[in-house]
C-alpha cells in the first residue's frame, strides 16, 4: 500500500500540489468487484482544501487516473455501519449516498478517522459520523496502533508533522529579535560570533537563575510550614461541617414529613372544592323551585298573571334540560332522578298546554262562526236564479258593506301564547306539529265561509251595476255572441254624434250586452267593487301571515319537515315510507321557515284564488272591457306585494290571478280583432264612419284613462298595436267591397278619423299609425277630388287631354292648332259648350253628389269641397296656359274666370 501512495502522489497530486494524507482501497458494495482507492487530500496552498479523490486504475497500462472528486465540506454523513463489529463496510453521504466496501476494517477505521482529523483541523463543519466508535475518534493514536505500520505511518507519522501548520512571529517578537539584531552588528555577518555570544548571555541567565532558587529555599520551606497549617486548619473545619451535616439530616426529614402532610391536606382542600363546585353547579342549574313546578303542573293558561308564570317555569325548565352536565354526571343517581323529573314535568305541561289550545281554537273557531257575514239563503237563489227580475231594490235593501270581519282579537289573544308555543316546539316538536295542523284545518273552515259569502256579496254587487244585466243571464251564464242586421249598423251611421257614441259601446263589450246595459258609471262602480275586493284581501292575507309567523316563531329557526309538509308515513323496513298522506303536493319538505309559512297561508286561504278566478270570470262576462281595470288594480296590487316579500303567499296567489286577468284582456282584443274581420256593410246605404273604428276610439278613450300612471303600460301598448294595424286592414277590406260609397270616401273619413283620434289622444306608441292615417286620409282626398272635378267640364277636360297626348307625341305646342281634331274652330266649340251658368249647374250638382257620399258625423264636405275648389282653379289655370301655349294669338278665352269660379263655389256652398 504504501508502494501505491508513493506512486499516486508523484503521478496524480503532485502535478495538482496537492498532499495524500490518506487512502483506503475499496469497490462499490452489492455491484461486480471493480477495485479502486478514496483518497483524502489537501492542498500545499493557502487557503487549503480538504477533497476526497476517487483513483481508479486504468484498463489497458499501470498508471492510474483521477475519476470523480468530492470537496470535504459537501459531505455530511459518515455511515460505519458497525460500531461493536468488524465491518468494512460504510457509506459517504455527498449529493446523494455512495455505499463502499473496503478490503479490510483497518483501512477502513483510518481512512475515517483520517477524515475526522481533517474535518477538525481544516474545516471544524458539524459533519455528522454514525456507528463510528468513540475510541476511534477521541484516541486516536491508540486507534493507530492497531493499523499496520507500513499503512498507518502515513497519518500517524512524518505526514502527521506535514499537518503541524506553519506558526509566524508576531509583532512584539520580531521587535525582540531586531533589536537585539541592532545591539550586535555583527550579526548578519558573522553567524557564528552572534550565536557564542547569545550562547554565552543563556549561561549567564542560568547561573542567575539557579542562584535566584538557591535564595528562596527558607521561604519554600515557611510556604510549606503554611501549608501544613492549613490543611490541618481544613480538617478542623471539615469535622464541624460533618457534624452540623449531620443535624441538618435529621431536619431535612422532620421538614420532608411535614411537607408531605401539607400536600396531602392541600390535595384534600382541592378535591373537596372541586367537589363543592360540582355539587353548587348541579343545585344551581338543576334545581327547579316548587313555584315553576306547581305553575307547570297546575298553572292557570287562561289569565295573564297565570301565562306569565307558566312561561317563566317553562323557560326554567327548559334551562334545567338543556344544561351541559360535564363527564361523570350522567353516573349520578340524582341526575338521573332530576332528568326523570323535568321529562315528566314537560310531558305534563305540554300536555295541559296542547289541550287548553286546542280548546281555544275551537272556543273562538265557533264565536266567528256565529257572528260571521251571512246572506240569507233563499235571497241569495232569488237573486242567482230569476232572470228578468229587477233585483235593484232587493240588492240595496239586503247586501251587506263589502268587507271581511277582523281576526285581530283572535290574534292578541292567542299571542299571548307565542312564547310557550315556542318552547313547546323546542321541547315537544309532535305537539307543536299537531296544534298547527289543528290550526290550519280550523281557520281554513272559518276563511272557506267567510270569504265564500264576501265573494257572493261582491258577485251580487258587481252583477247589479247594469240594470239590465241581472235579468238577462245568471251569475254563471254563458256569452253570447254579436247579433244584429246590418240595417242596425247603418243606423249607426246615419245617427247623431251623441246617440252613435253611446250606443257603439254595446260593441265595446264583445257582444255580451246591448249597448243600453253599460255605461261609465257602470264601469266605474265595478272598478270601485273590485278594488275594494282586493283591498280587503290584502291586509287579511298580511295580517295572517304576520300572525303564523309570530305566533308559531317561523322567523329564525331553519326547519326540515314542517307540520303541513311532514309526511305520515310507516316505516318498512326500518326506512321506506309505506304511504303518504292526502294533498301530499303541500307536504313535502322544505329548507326554509318562509317555505312554511307560505305552506300554511295555502292550506289557510286555498278558497281565495277561485273565488277570485269565479269574480274575475263574472266581471268579464258582464263587460269584456272590465279586464282592463282588473288588469291595472290586479297588477298595482302585485307590485305591492312583491315589493314587501317576492316569495309571500300573497304575492304568489295575486300573480296566479294576474296570469288568469291577462289571459281576458288578451281574448278582449282578439275578441275585438275577430269582430273586424266579421263586420258587413248595407249594400244600399252609404258607409260612413265605421262600427269598429268608432269602437277602437271608445277602446282608447277608456284604456288611456284607466291605464294612466299604471305598472303593465306595456301590455296596453302591444294591444294598441294589433288593434289599429286590424282596424287599418279591415278599413281597406270594407273600402274594397263597398258598392254603394266610393272607396276614397269610405278610406278618406275612417282615416281622418282614425287620425283625429290618435292626435286628441297623444299614444305615444302609435305616433308611426297616426302619420300613416293622416297620409292614407291625404292620398284618398286627394284621389276623390281629381276623379270627382273629372265630370263637370268633361268635354274641355278629354279636348285637352288630346291636345297634350299630340304634344307628347312630339307635335310641337304652336302646331297643334293646324291638327283637324284640335284646331282653332274644335276649340272654341267646346268652349261654348261650358259657359257659366253651365259650369255652376255642374259644380251644384257636383256638390249634391259629394253631399250623398259623405256622412255628416265626419263633417268633412266644406273641407271636400275647398279641395276642389282649389283643383279646380289648378285646373282652370293649367287649361288657360296650353291655350296661350297651343293656339298664340287666337284670343281665345274661356267664358268665366276664376273670380267667377270662387263665386260659384261660395254660393252653393251658402244655399246648401
Amino acid at each position: 500500500m504504501t508502494a501505491i501512495k508513493h506512486a499516486l502522489q508523484r503521478d496524480i497530486f503532485t502535478p495538482n500540489d496537492e498532499r495524500l494524507l490518506g487512502i483506503v482501497n475499496v469497490c462499490k458494495a452489492g455491484k461486480k468487484k471493480k477495485n479502486c482507492f478514496l483518497c483524502a487530500t489537501v492542498t500545499t496552498e493557502r487557503p487549503v482544501q480538504v477533497k476526497v479523490v476517487k483513483v481508479k486504475k486504468s484498463d489497458k497500462g499501470d498508471f492510474y487516473k483521477r475519476q470523480q472528486t468530492w470537496e470535504l465540506r459537501d459531505l455530511t454523513v459518515v455511515d460505519a455501519k458497525d460500531a461493536s463489529k468488524e465491518n468494512p463496510e460504510f457509506d459517504l453521504h455527498f449529493e446523494k449516498v455512495y455505499k463502499w466496501l473496503a478490503s479490510s476494517t483497518a483501512e477502513k477505521n483510518s481512512f475515517i478517522s483520517c477524515i475526522w482529523k481533517l474535518n477538525q483541523r481544516y474545516l471544524r463543519k458539524k459533519l455528522e459520523f454514525v456507528n463510528v466508535s468513540s475510541q476511534l475518534l477521541e484516541e486516536l493514536p491508540k486507534a493507530e496502533e492497531s493499523v499496520p505500520s507500513g499503512e498507518s505511518q502515513s497519518v500517524a507519522g512524518g505526514d502527521e508533522d506535514a499537518l503541524e501548520e506553519y506558526q509566524e512571529l508576531s509583532a512584539r517578537e520580531e521587535q525582540d529579535i531586531e533589536s537585539m539584531m541592532e545591539m550586535c552588528e555583527f550579526a548578519v555577518s558573522n553567524a557564528e560570533a552572534f550565536a557564542e555570544k547569545l550562547f554565552k548571555e543563556l549561561q549567564v541567565l542560568d547561573g542567575a537563575n539557579i542562584q535566584s532558587i538557591m535564595a528562596s529555599e527558607k521561604q519554600v520551606n515557611i510556604l510549606m510550614q503554611l501549608l501544613d497549617e492549613a490543611l490541618a486548619e481544613v480538617d478542623t473545619i471539615e469535622g464541624k461541617l460533618s457534624s452540623y451535616e449531620e443535624m441538618l439530616q435529621s431536619v431535612k426529614d422532620q421538614m420532608d414529613q411535614i411537607s408531605q402532610s401539607n400536600r396531602l391536606i392541600q390535595i384534600s382542600n382541592t378535591n373537596n372544592g372541586k367537589l363543592l363546585d360540582e355539587i353548587q353547579f348541579l343545585v344551581n342549574y338543576m334545581d327547579l323551585s316548587k313555584g315553576h313546578i306547581r305553575a307547570l303542573q297546575e298553572g292557570d293558561l287562561t289569565s295573564p298573571r297565570g301565562i306569565e308564570a307558566c312561561i317563566s317555569a317553562s323557560e326554567a325548565l327548559l334551562q334545567c334540560m338543556n344544561v351541559a352536565l360535564r363527564p361523570g354526571h350522567e353516573q349520578l343517581a340524582a341526575v338521573n332522578q332530576q332528568q326523570k323529573l323535568f321529562a315528566e314535568l314537560r310531558d305534563t305541561f305540554a300536555r295541559r298546554l296542547t289541550n287548553h289550545l286546542n280548546n281555544v281554537f275551537v272556543h273562538q273557531f265557533n264565536h266567528f262562526s256565529y257572528f260571521k257575514m251571512t246572506i240569507p239563503q233563499y235571497y241569495r237563489s232569488s237573486c242567482l236564479s230569476l232572470p228578468g227580475h229587477d233585483q235593484s231594490s232587493t240588492l240595496s235593501q239586503n247586501t251587506t258593506e263589502l268587507t271581511l270581519p277582523k281576526h285581530s282579537p283572535l290574534h292578541r289573544d292567542l299571542l299571548r301564547y307565542a312564547k310557550l308555543m315556542e318552547w313547546l316546539k323546542n321541547t315537544h316538536r309532535e305537539k307543536y306539529e299537531g296544534l298547527s295542523r289543528t290550526y290550519v284545518d280550523y281557520m281554513n273552515r272559518l276563511y272557506e265561509r267567510e270569504i265564500k259569502d264576501f265573494f257572493e256579496v261582491a258577485k251580487i254587487k258587481m252583477a247589479g251595476t247594469s240594470k239590465e244585466a241581472k235579468g238577462k243571464f245568471g251569475l254563471h251564464g254563458s256569452s253570447g255572441k254579436l247579433t244584429g242586421s246590418t240595417s242596425s249598423l247603418n243606423k249607426l251611421t246615419v245617427q247623431g254624434s251623441n246617440s252613435r257614441r253611446s250606443q257603439s259601446s254595446s260593441l265595446l263589450d264583445m257582444g255580451n250586452m246591448s249597448a243600453s246595459d253599460l255605461d261609465v258609471a257602470d264601469r266605474t262602480k265595478f272598478d270601485k267593487i273590485f278594488e275594494q275586493v282586493l283591498s280587503e284581501l290584502e291586509p287579511l292575507c298580511l295580517a295572517e301571515q304576520d300572525f303564523i309567523s309570530k305566533f308559531f316563531k317561523l322567523q329564525q329557526h331553519q326547519t326540515v319537515f314542517p307540520p303541513l309538509a311532514q309526511p305520515e308515513t310507516e316505516e318498512v323496513d326500518g326506512s321506506v315510507p309505506s304511504r303518504m298522506p292526502p294533498q301530499a303536493d303541500h307536504r313535502h319538505s322544505v329548507s326554509s321557515e318562509k317555505d312554511l309559512v307560505r305552506l300554511m297561508m295555502n292550506k289557510i286561504f286555498q278558497s281565495i284564488e277561485p273565488e277570485l278566478n269565479s269574480l274575475i270570470a263574472l266581471g268579464d262576462k258582464i263587460d269584456s272591457f272590465h279586464s282592463l281595470y282588473m288588469l291595472v288594480k290586479m297588477s298595482h296590487h302585485v307590485w305591492t306585494a312583491e315589493n314587501v316579500d317576492p316569495a309571500s303567499f300573497l304575492s304568489t296567489t295575486l300573480g296566479n290571478v294576474l296570469v288568469t286577468v291577462k289571459r281576458n284582456f288578451d281574448k278582449c282584443i282578439s275578441g275585438q280583432i275577430k269582430q273586424m274581420e266579421e263586420v258587413k256593410i248595407s249594400k244600399k246605404s252609404k258607409v260612413g264612419i265605421l262600427p269598429f273604428v268608432t269602437r277602437f276610439e271608445e277602446f282608447a278613450e277608456l284604456a288611456e284613462t284607466i291605464f294612466r300612471n299604471a305598472e303593465r303600460r306595456g301590455d296596453l301598448d302591444k294591444a294598441y298595436v294589433k288593434l289599429i294595424r286590424a282596424v287599418f286592414m279591415n278599413v281597406e277590406k270594407v273600402a274594397s267591397e263597398s258598392q254603394k260609397t266610393p272607396r276614397d270616401v269610405v278610406m278618406m273619413e275612417n282615416f281622418h278619423h282614425i287620425f283625429s283620434t290618435l292626435s286628441r289622444l297623444k299614444i305615444s306608441c302609435l305616433d308611426a299609425e297616426r302619420r300613416e292615417a293622416k297620409h292614407k286620409y291625404t292620398d284618398h282626398l286627394q284621389s276623390y277630388v281629381i276623379n270627382s272635378l273629372g265630370q263637370p267640364l268633361e268635354k274641355l277636360n278629354h279636348f285637352f287631354e288630346g291636345v297634350e297626348a299630340r304634344v307628347a307625341q312630339g307635335v310641337r305646342e304652336e302646331e297643334v292648332s293646324y291638327q283637324l281634331a284640335f284646331n282653332k274652330q274644335e276649340l272654341r266649340k267646346v268652349i261654348k259648350e261650358y259657359p257659366g251658368k253651365e259650369v255652376k249647374k255642374g259644380l251644384d250638382n257636383l256638390y249634391k253628389k259629394v253631399d250623398k257620399h259623405l256622412c255628416e258625423e265626419e263633417s268633412l264636405l266644406q273641407v271636400v269641397w275647398h279641395s276642389m275648389q282649389d283643383e279646380f282653379i289648378r285646373q282652370y289655370k293649367h287649361f288657360e296656359g296650353l291655350i296661350g301655349r297651343c293656339y298664340p294669338g287666337s284670343g281665345i278665352t274661356m267664358e268665366f274666370t276664376i273670380q267667377d269660379m270662387l263665386e260659384y263655389f261660395s254660393s252653393i256652398a251658402q244655399s246648401h
